[in-house]
């Protein structure tokens, strides 16, 4: 009997390595899903071999023993021994995060419960083996090694009630504190792309001449704005930006419940998402919800080229700001663009016969766009084009959107490697066609576009092959609608590589690389979409 506890004693510890290593997997992937567990249970049906991996097939070797022998010693020994070998698989295996797991007080809870129903498991292993059978223990214990991603997702679900209240109470405070603020004004920024940027844009703009507060990196969610309220608004705050991301139908109208904001930039509309959304009608209801929210003094600032955005009718009469580089029928224009290795120039011209020249270190078509969407703000702030002139010639590329990045040698870099959507994706490529110099594109092409997905990515392979020298192409299986779109466009073979990951194309990369060679890097997958 003491003999069989401490092989017990040890098996359990020996059980405990790979589940501590599947269980931080699992958190990573339900923060990665937004804490949603529908996304996550759909992540873990499109990754099956990721959710319970080939290797664990070995934990069926101690479970034959069964049949063949009653030496409780072996049973147990031979299950350390498979635990600790699909540990060190795990760990040898273990992938390279892009986005680090976030500890916060939420995961924390998580592991806290989830490790409480180990525990549990492990007391019903224990009794199961002494009361019952050593097998039976074994049987329980190899079950709840092998699900640490189902246990997850069924903690998320025990936790959401306690969530729910905290969450409530931090939203209450928000809201608190921005009614005890009636002169701030409050600038919400929405779209399937540029929203990042133009909050940055406008940021700098604003700061000229204001206190500005802005939600950092991609605080976008309901609660990502709660907490950027609630620990760095301050009295002395003149204005407030809030970007406003979404998934799902409803999830602007949240944020905009939070912060009222006076202000709505709506910067474009795509298919971006399209996975979630289902329909792009659904998509532009979505987006225009920062538009309904407005209070009726309210000002939606809209991007009048996008056809997307003109052709939904919000019910709000709020005052509309339109600006635009096509047309002529706005009130914020774009003209006589020109491109450079440094940078860009643009006329801006507005409606009642101001104009103004500017210059900035920015690429690309949409960066026009989202700095006259930051000119729209500006002048309901009642500065003119000539002091705006000098923060938009100071703004900084957002990090990883078309951030102009010289290296030693002979290659310059494009990085806009933080997302890509259908409409951004031409215009990166649209400015690399525009450099001087040996044009080459890297990319795993275009993600969460839904059932348009093969047939967007086949059309941007077609259109790459007007503009670039040589495609380096991330993960052969992600990128076959744009191999398929590059060979109907008839592109040489010998100017294509299809590289097996990331770091295999930036070797390759630099093999190929020629004097004055410019690279884009376009798209880098988020780790739940690892090939």
């Amino acid at each position: 009997m003491i003999q069989t506890i401490i092989f017990f004693a040890v098996m359990l510890i020996a059980w405990i390595l790979p589940i501590t290593l599947k269980v931080k997997r699992s958190i990573h992937m339900l923060q990665l899903n937004s804490y949603r567990n529908e996304r996550y249970g759909k992540w873990m049906k499109d990754h099956p071999s990721k959710v319970i991996s080939p290797v664990e097939g070995l934990y069926v070797l101690p479970l034959l023993l069964l049949v063949f022998t009653d030496s409780e010693t072996l049973l147990l020994s031979s299950a350390a021994a498979v635990f600790v070998l699909v540990f060190a698989y795990f760990y040898a295996t273990r992938p390279e995060e892009k986005k680090k797991l976030v500890y916060t007080p939420r995961v924390q809870r998580l592991f806290g419960v989830t490790y409480v129903l180990y525990a549990l498991s492990a007391m019903l292993a224990v009794t199961a083996g002494g009361f019952i059978h050593v097998g039976a223990g074994l049987i329980v214990l190899v079950i709840t090694a092998v699900l640490p991603f189902y246990i997850t997702a069924l903690t998320n679900l025990l936790n959401k009630p306690v969530e729910q209240r905290i969450n409530d109470g931090f939203v209450q405070d928000a809201k608190r504190l921005i009614d005890a603020s009636p002169d701030l004004k409050v600038v919400g920024i929405t779209g399937s792309f540029g929203k990042t940027s133009v909050k940055h844009f406008v940021h700098t703009v604003l700061s000229a001449k204001y206190n500005v507060l802005m939600t950092p990196e991609s605080y976008n969610t309901k609660l990502g704005v709660t907490r950027t309220i609630n620990e760095q608004l301050k009295p002395y705050h003149d204005i407030f930006i809030a970007e406003m991301g979404a998934k799902q139908e409803g999830d602007i109208q949240a944020v905009c419940d939070v912060v009222n904001q006076q202000y709505g930039i709506l910067t474009a509309i795509g298919e971006q998402h399209l996975e979630t959304f289902k329909t792009l009608d659904t998509i532009k209801k979505t987006k225009h919800e920062i538009v309904e929210t407005l209070p009726e003094n309210g000002v939606a600032v809209l991007n009048k080229d996008d056809e997307n955005i003109m052709s939904y009718e919000a019910s709000n009469p709020a005052r509309r700001v339109y600006y635009g580089v096509d047309r002529d029928d706005v009130d914020i224009r774009a003209e006589n663009i020109s491109y450079s290795a440094k940078g860009m120039t643009f006329t801006v011209r507005t409606a009642d016969g101001q104009e103004a020249q500017f210059r900035t270190r920015l690429l690309g078509r949409h960066n026009v766009y989202n700095v006259l969407a930051a000119v729209a703000i500006g002048m309901e702030m009642e500065m003119t084009l000539q002091e705006m002139a000098a923060p938009v010639k100071n703004i900084a590329p957002v990090e990883h959107r078309l951030e102009l990045k010289p290296t030693s040698g002979n290659i310059t870099i494009i990085d806009d490697s933080f997302n890509s959507n259908p409409v951004g994706s031409k215009m990166a490529v649209e400015v690399l066609g525009q450099m001087d110099g040996y044009r080459m594109l890297v990319t795993p092409g275009m993600i969460e576009l839904g059932d348009k997905e093969y047939e967007l990515n086949k059309e941007w392979g077609r259109y790459s092959a007007e503009h670039c020298d040589y495609i380096i192409l991330v993960g052969p299986k992600q990128t076959k609608p744009i191999q398929d779109g590059l060979h109907e466009a008839g592109y040489p073979e010998e100017k294509l590589y299809i590289a097996q990951n990331l770091n295999d194309a930036l070797q390759h990369m630099h093999q190929k690389a020629q004097p004055n060679t410019v690279v884009l890097l376009e798209n880098d997958l988020p780790d739940t979409f690892l090939e």
